[in-house]
């Protein structure tokens, strides 16, 4: 939670500081265009928050002393933690802002940051993601809307956390589902609302 507060707190600032010059410039304005302005600085310091977010959670989650790595284990144990931490930074961008810019460069430069290895010519047309440090996405793959795509899984009262990897070339439909331990091959076609299952591993397909 003190993580969470100081990232929403770092990047709230700059909302924070145009508000008060807005409100400082415009006292004596009548009342209408001040509330107007205010509005404004309201609408725009949530444009400013998002932006600034999606650079200070990647920072924190950089400088957090333990990094996720694949593992296999109780949910609540101490190698579990960094897998906690890194996710409960994901999601703060992925409930407020991460919609906005979803597809656009700036989600494929905001998931670089978190540690997602991304190859060029790769679109990402969803925020449904979790895990991204663990997670590989090969030279102009497409994923796209609304898949769920997630490096873990729970089995048998397990947390395993195993990654991801996507070929080149390869295409994940609306909707489909992708889960840890997962490996696509390249130039494959996954069809929309396909639910590849733990430990799936499609080959590369002959057909680019």
């Amino acid at each position: 939670m003190v993580l969470v507060i100081l990232s929403l707190s770092l990047s709230v600032l700059p909302a924070v500081v145009l508000y008060q010059s807005v409100s400082e410039a415009t006292t004596e304005l009548h009342f209408t265009l001040r509330y107007f302005s205010l509005a404004l600085s309201l609408g725009a310091g949530f444009l400013l928050y998002g932006l600034t977010l999606i650079f200070v959670v990647p920072a924190i989650n950089f400088l957090l002393p333990f990094k996720v790595k694949p593992f296999r284990g109780i949910w609540f144990s101490l190698e579990s933690i960094p897998w906690y931490y890194h996710n409960g930074l994901a999601y703060i961008v992925r409930y407020t802002f991460l919609e906005f810019i979803t597809p656009s460069p700036l989600n494929i430069l905001y998931f670089k940051m978190m540690g997602m290895k991304i190859g060029k010519g790769v679109v990402i047309n969803t925020s449904h993601i979790s895990d991204p440090c663990l997670i590989t996405l090969e030279d102009h793959v497409t994923i796209g809307g609304s898949v769920t795509m997630f490096a873990h899984y729970g089995q048998k009262g397990y947390l395993i956390v195993s990654p991801v990897h996507i070929g080149k070339g390869t295409t994940i439909g609306l909707k489909a589902s992708v889960m840890g331990g997962v490996r696509v091959g390249a130039n494959q076609m996954i069809s929309p609302h396909t639910a590849l299952l733990p430990k799936t591993e499609i080959p590369d397909s002959k057909s680019a």
